[in-house]
């Protein structure tokens, strides 16, 4: 398959094989970094990536999947960037494509990361926008199909504020891979009714069904995988704890919300997670609320069924298939 020059916004714009293709790349990437196979295959490139809203993973992963295919890597974050200050998203994807080979971007609006692809005559990458996350689903498949063996005729459940990006991303890409989608939270943070319609009739094509439930029980005896993620997302008012408490506390993913699942099934977070009170907004939310543990138990978080960290490290391999494959020009070679 040629991804050369493409760029990587949304899942939606890509096959089922193109997904698989990339997810079996990442395999072997992963292999090569495991077995201390040198892959530097672009000596002779650098990338850009933006960020407007903060990361652990999504940046290291970038920066060292950048260097291990022997790239330059510049971060800029708001203070060492112009964007959308003094100079417009049009002339700053200009101005980066000539300097750079491939630019990420890791933000608010999807318009941003639209608008820099629309420009820029080299591959943007979407680390994260407010409407999905297709970095993350990639790692998060690659890491379901690395526990069971498979993907198709699996069920994926995703509890919580169900409308996040994370949310938009998963949906979409079990709907590209034959995986039953269930989303399982409060009636008014559920899914958007457009990004239901668009993905409905993929997920049919490919023999797998999406269900918008808020009853935890409907999760019963189906679900392989649980997944959650933060309650309030980075950005948004703290002022809203209060009511995300209330509305979510139903939905914490409990060793008894894992046993009513499948007895095979393990839990996948994007992180960061408040699965204890180790984080400065996990003591705060304590000290306001009382509750010591938010979207997961800690007993679920730290159990042999939690995938968090094999997931964490998929990023960077998934993350490095795709740079590899947009940038790769099989006609030059």
């Amino acid at each position: 398959m040629d991804f050369y020059g493409k760029d990587f916004l949304r899942i939606l714009d890509f096959s089922e094989d193109e997904l698989h293709y990339m997810l079996a790349m990442a395999k072997k990437f992963k292999e090569m970094k495991h077995d201390r196979v040198n892959h530097k295959y672009f000596p002779d490139k650098s990338i850009a990536i933006l960020f407007e809203k903060t990361s652990t993973r999504t940046r290291c992963s970038f920066e060292v999947a950048g260097y291990d295919l022997g790239m330059g890597v510049t971060f800029l974050d708001p203070t060492g960037s112009q964007m959308g200050h003094k100079e417009s998203i049009a002339d700053t994807a200009r101005v980066l494509a000539r300097i750079y080979d491939g630019i990420e971007y890791r933000g608010f609006d999807q318009k941003i990361v639209d608008d820099l692809a629309k420009y820029a005559d080299v591959p943007v990458w979407n680390g994260l926008t407010d409407e999905c996350h297709p970095t993350q689903a990639l790692a998060d498949f690659m890491t379901i199909e690395e526990h069971f063996g498979h993907l198709k005729g699996l069920t994926l459940a995703f509890v919580g504020d169900t409308r996040n990006n994370v949310g938009n991303s998963l949906m979409a890409m079990s709907a590209k891979m034959g995986v039953n989608y269930i989303a399982c939270g409060p009636e008014n943070l559920k899914p958007s009714d457009e990004m239901i319609q668009k993905c409905k009739p993929i997920a049919e094509k490919n023999g797998s069904t999406i269900t918008v439930t808020s009853d935890i029980n409907d999760l019963a005896g189906k679900a392989d995988v649980l997944y959650t993620d933060v309650w309030l997302s980075l950005g948004e008012d703290a002022a809203k704890w209060g009511e995300r408490i209330k509305l979510l506390e139903p939905y914490r993913v409990t060793m008894e919300m894992m046993n009513l699942a499948k007895p095979t099934s393990v839990f996948l977070h994007c992180l960061p997670s408040f699965h204890d009170l180790n984080t400065s907004i996990a003591r705060d939310v304590h000290e306001k609320f009382g509750i010591k543990e938010m979207e997961v138990s800690n007993e679920v978080f730290e159990s042999e069924r939690s995938l968090a960290f094999d997931e964490a490290e998929n990023r960077m391999h998934t993350i490095k298939a795709v740079m590899f494959l947009t940038l790769y020009n099989k006609e030059a070679k």
